[in-house]
């Protein structure tokens, strides 16, 4: 029996530990440096459980800014009721990173197939301290790996599953961009389309999130940031504030600079449509691959770059390195140099990010710039994989095209 196919004692090992002690952290039982990471769940979460529970949305509450399914991350503690509010969604975040991990292993443990996934997923999470059992992105990122796993196999349950996952967060629409199957696009679309017609018809203020985010400002961690980082210090006369749920610049020129995010953002994706037109061979592992290249552009793009924002990449970019010989092997990476970078400046450092002294300033540069390499890195092996040069020559037992990942 090969060694991928044995139970993985140490890579399981490492993952309890690691998941150990972030349990430890959340639950405050042990004290990670800088701001209390767990407000938003048992402050901000909790509250708009309260509300989702009598059947309605919290429209009237600027930092509700997600699609309607978020509702039901948000409600999932209530399959606990034996625990509080938090403890119950701690444990649930837990669990969806398990099943993260499972996937993984499985999808490694195939011939042809490595474990490197697996193990970047559990030193990624883990780098990024407890910030990643305090949000609900963890459970869409689940969604989000299941999808891809599932593959060009599968094209109706990968439709269905992104379809799901882009009504808990948008993001996980980007999973498409590298589906050559008419099935997934018609899958993610009917199931989407379903999704929301039933929460539109049955609880008000489902779609409030679209008009919520028109006022933000630039966020503090974000590309756009450092403009007004380095500002501050020839005079700029702007504030950073607490604004729709994050920290944000607001004052001169803030308009300006996000408006340049937005152009940005657009003309990353020009360039995937470009990519799409001239591609000239969409192997499997494509998939992954483009999916991991988008949600980079969206990410270095972005107004916002919150630090659970990383566990989207380190989710996908555990995918692409669950195939041997994965071109995207420099980009994850730089992405999980970035990981480190993050917990550094949120939440260790927060205060010097805020503050823009020179060590503030410093570990964003560090952070955006591994984020911006990572993916000029792999818009560059993208390109080269499936639109020049020649297609890299699969041994014999990994030869077969349109192959799945997803478990039997």
């Amino acid at each position: 029996m090969t060694g991928t196919r044995r139970f993985p004692v140490w890579l399981f090992t490492v993952w309890v530990l690691t998941r150990v002690l972030l349990l430890l952290f959340v639950l405050r039982v042990l004290v990670f440096p800088g701001p209390d990471v767990t407000t938003d769940v048992s402050v901000i979460y909790h509250g708009w459980y309260e509300t989702l529970s009598t059947g309605a949305f919290p429209h009237d509450d600027v930092t509700w800014q997600y699609p309607p399914a978020a509702a039901l991350a948000i409600l999932s503690p209530a399959l606990l009721p034996f625990l509080d509010y938090a403890q119950a969604f701690y444990v649930l975040a837990l669990l969806a990173d398990l099943a993260v991990l499972c996937l993984l292993r499985y999808a490694g443990g195939r011939p042809g197939r490595t474990v490197r996934g697996a193990w970047l997923w559990t030193a990624g999470v883990a780098l990024l301290g407890p910030t990643v059992y305090a949000r609900y992105d963890l459970m869409v990122t689940a969604v989000a790996v299941a999808a891809l796993l599932a593959g060009a196999g599968r094209p109706r349950v990968m439709g269905a599953l992104t379809g799901l996952g882009a009504l808990l967060k948008v993001w996980p629409v980007l999973l498409l961009a590298g589906a050559a199957s008419r099935r997934a696009w018609f899958s993610a679309a009917a199931t989407a389309g379903g999704l929301a017609l039933l929460f539109g018809l049955t609880a008000p203020g489902s779609f409030a999130f679209l008009t919520a985010q028109r006022d933000r400002g630039t966020e503090v961690e974000s590309m756009g940031s450092l403009v007004f980082h380095v500002a501050r210090h020839f005079g700029w006369k702007g504030q950073v504030l607490l604004n729709y749920g994050s920290v944000e610049f607001l004052g001169p020129y803030v308009d300006w600079v996000s408006a340049a995010a937005l152009a940005l953002t657009v003309t990353a994706f020009g360039w995937l449509l470009l990519w799409r037109v001239r591609v000239r061979r969409l192997p499997p592992h494509a998939l992954a691959d483009a999916a991991f290249v988008a949600v980079l552009l969206f990410t270095v793009t972005s107004r916002v770059i919150s630090p659970q924002y990383l566990v989207w990449l380190v989710g996908i970019a555990a995918v692409c390195l669950c195939r041997r010989g994965s071109r995207m092997t420099l980009p994850a990476g730089l992405v999980l140099a970035a990981c480190l970078a993050t917990v550094l400046e949120f939440p260790v450092c927060f205060a010097n990010v805020v503050a823009s002294d020179r060590l503030g300033i410093a570990l964003l540069l560090v952070r955006n710039g591994l984020l911006l390499l990572a993916t000029v890195t792999a818009a560059r092996q993208l390109w080269r994989a499936t639109v020049s040069g020649q297609p890299p020559t699969l041994p014999p037992r990994t030869a077969r095209t349109e192959e799945s990942l997803a478990p039997s």
